[in-house]
């Protein structure tokens, strides 16, 4: 499990165990494979060799097994536990026993660098064997220390369940319990330097496999104080105590990562205070701050509350929330890691409620925004996803407008990797008498009901291409009466069948449909899920596509590239008009990958025949019509550095 819920008192839905789901074919299947066989052992490669990364060279130099200084940023740490974490939810599934024994001495290593009191921070233990002065714990707020402990956590726990070996999770345990001593005796002013806050999900989860209750007290703890600090900002989101806070800030990845360590603190104790809050900033980022693919974060970098009278509450920020509806998108910034934690955080709050609007974004950031981040053969990265690409942009931005082999600031990949080995983790959830679908696609499910039941279920489908789906009970159990079907709020007439008979109860859209009998062994249930290409088009007060419209088919959304014009033609020069047709087609160069084709209509006007000017008197501009084809966002920029854009100009006819 990637999140056990199943002793969480106010949790709807029980997750399951990692080996439950097995894909068995299609869009997941293939990543997956693609994960065990590529990412997992290419990351191996950059993560071990020093020329590139450091980061097991900082571990081999912590331990005192070679000489040297910390390379690399301060979380490089949490990078390496975060690809442990990718490499055991693959173990769990391939049990391939080369993985366990890497995984083994690497468990080795990191134990032998852990101080005796549970302490675990390989820039500081380096320092201070190299007798330096500034070696001193929580010392710099910008060290990192509790969010590499974080993932040291959530990783040992997911290894433990896994291999059954506890190996990792003794190591976990002693480095909560240095926090919870930590956190007792700590100043405010200590506790501020907390940032990025993955050991709330990490403690939470740490007391869900051991029931240590120190672990759930720690979590409780760290919420209030993080609301002692008096001199915080928005870009580490407590400048306001939290239960005051009214819409997302700050930090993208610091805001998801918090969000969801919240909600599992109140998975755990029913904290209603906490709960509403967490609903009030879902409906700020979704409403009013979320991109169309699920990405998060527009600002490169910023200042919070923008605009503000009270001027000395006004901090910087970076790779941050801006301002309600302001979502630029040659500039977004919308990082991988960001975009995952959102997943993360929404994927939490369905447990927690069981509501399908929180599975709709998580698979819209399963398909959209986070797999952009990674290139299709598993060996390139993006740190940001930006929605719009240009050639001749007239500002310089820090990351790399192509993806690349490895990234200075390697938090994204790692991350990537583990989200694409834990997929078929959130495909299913259970309740006392029913088994919840969340994610289609083919895979076989065999897993212990609450009751000890066995139930097997085979799932058949070709989405997200396709939205028929087959369900088969192979093992029907006796506890289990309804199937909850997922059905997704982009979807309009959606059917379902049992055994060849339609069904005839009102399905909503966005809604989960309870679908109940007495289920027996060869029982097939059909779910049909129109997905015709669909136009979207933003709030008004998004101010930079006013007058654009976006595609979508099913839950992913679409863009159109400059390999798929002709030359000199641009894509934020094409326009599409209110009734284009659209129809599946085979993509250039990206086998296996359907396209969407339709024509378009190709403004005149060129960038160069402005001649200097900001502004001029309107030309007429009748346009050409000619045919186009758009591709999945996920898949752009693997053709070689390209131009793009996901928002097209809307013209009427």
């Amino acid at each position: 499990m990637l999140v056990d819920t199943s002793q969480s008192p106010y949790a709807k839905l029980t997750s399951l165990p990692l080996d439950s789901v097995q894909w068995t074919g299609g869009f997941w299947d293939e990543r997956f494979d693609r994960c065990r066989r590529v990412m997992v052992p290419n990351m191996w490669r950059l993560l071990e060799d020093p020329a590139i990364s450091h980061a097991y060279a900082n571990f081999l130099i912590a331990a005192g097994d070679e000489e040297g200084s910390h390379q690399g940023p301060q979380w490089h740490d949490g990078d390496f536990y975060k690809w442990m974490e990718g490499a055991a939810a693959v173990y769990a599934v391939s049990k391939d026993p080369e993985l366990d024994a890497l995984l083994d001495s690497l468990i080795e290593l990191i134990g032998r660098v852990q101080r005796d009191d549970g302490y675990i921070h390989t820039p500081v233990i380096i320092r201070r064997r190299q007798g330096l002065a500034d070696a001193e714990r929580f010392h710099e707020r910008l060290d990192f220390e509790t969010y590499n402990m974080g993932h040291l956590m959530t990783t040992a726990c997911v290894h433990y369940r896994a291999t059954g070996k506890t190996s990792m999770l003794d190591l976990a345990r002693k480095a909560a319990d240095y926090l919870y001593r930590f956190y007792i005796e700590s100043s405010p002013e200590l506790a501020r330097n907390a940032i990025c806050p993955s050991h709330y999900m990490g403690v939470i989860e740490l007391y869900r496999t051991t029931r240590d209750p120190r672990y759930l007290e720690l979590g409780r703890n760290l919420v209030e104080i993080r609301d002692l600090v008096t001199n915080g900002g928005d870009d580490n989101q407590d400048r306001v105590p939290f239960r005051q806070q009214d819409r997302a800030v700050g930090h993208a990845v610091r805001a998801n990562y918090l969000y969801a360590g919240v909600a599992d603190i109140v998975a755990e104790t029913g904290d209603e205070s906490l709960m509403r809050v967490l609903e009030t900033l879902w409906q700020s980022v979704v409403t009013q701050k979320m991109y169309i693919t699920g990405g998060c974060g527009a600002l490169y970098d910023g200042a919070s509350p923008d605009g503000s009278e009270a001027q000395s509450t006004i901090t910087r920020v970076h790779q941050a929330y801006g301002r309600e509806y302001q979502l630029p998108n040659t500039s977004a910034h919308n990082e991988t890691c960001a975009n995952i934690a959102n997943a993360m955080w929404n994927w939490r709050m369905l447990l927690l409620t069981g509501e399908a609007r929180y599975a709709d974004v998580m698979e819209l950031v399963f398909y959209n925004s986070a797999l952009a981040g990674i290139s299709l053969d598993g060996k390139k990265f993006f740190y940001t996803n930006t929605l719009r690409q240009l050639d001749d942009l007239p500002y310089e931005l820090r990351w790399s407008r192509t993806r690349e082999p490895y990234i200075s600031c390697f938090c994204c990949p790692p991350n990537l990797v583990r989200m694409i080995a834990e997929v078929n983790g959130y495909a299913y959830a259970l309740t006392e008498d029913a088994l919840w679908i969340h994610l289609y696609g083919s895979n076989r499910l065999t897993t212990a009901t609450a009751a000890g039941d066995l139930l097997q279920l085979r799932q058949e489908t070709d989405y997200p291409w396709d939205g028929h789906v087959t369900l088969t009970v192979e093992q029907p159990a006796a506890s289990i009466q309804a199937l909850m079907l997922r059905i997704p709020g982009w979807v309009n007439d959606a059917t379902v069948s049992v055994n060849g008979e339609p069904v005839a109860e009102t399905i909503l859209s966005g809604r989960y449909f309870r679908l109940e009998r007495n289920w027996t062994e060869g029982d097939v249930v059909e779910l049909n899920l129109p997905m015709p290409a669909q136009l979207f088009q933003a709030h008004p007060l998004v101010e930079e596509v006013r007058n654009q419209v976006a595609v979508m088919r099913g839950p992913v959304v679409y863009c159109l590239e400059s390999p798929d014009l002709p030359a000199g033609v641009r894509p934020m020069d094409v326009s599409l008009t209110d009734d284009a047709e659209f129809t599946l087609a085979e993509s250039r160069d990206l086998p296996g990958i359907p396209a969407l084709a339709t024509m378009g209509i190709i403004n005149g006007a060129e960038a160069d025949e402005w001649n200097g000017l900001l502004y001029r008197e309107l030309q007429p501009d009748e346009g050409a019509e000619m045919p186009i084809r758009l591709i999945p966002y996920y898949a752009w920029d693997n053709r070689g550095q390209s131009e793009m854009s996901v928002w097209l100009n809307r013209r009427t006819r």
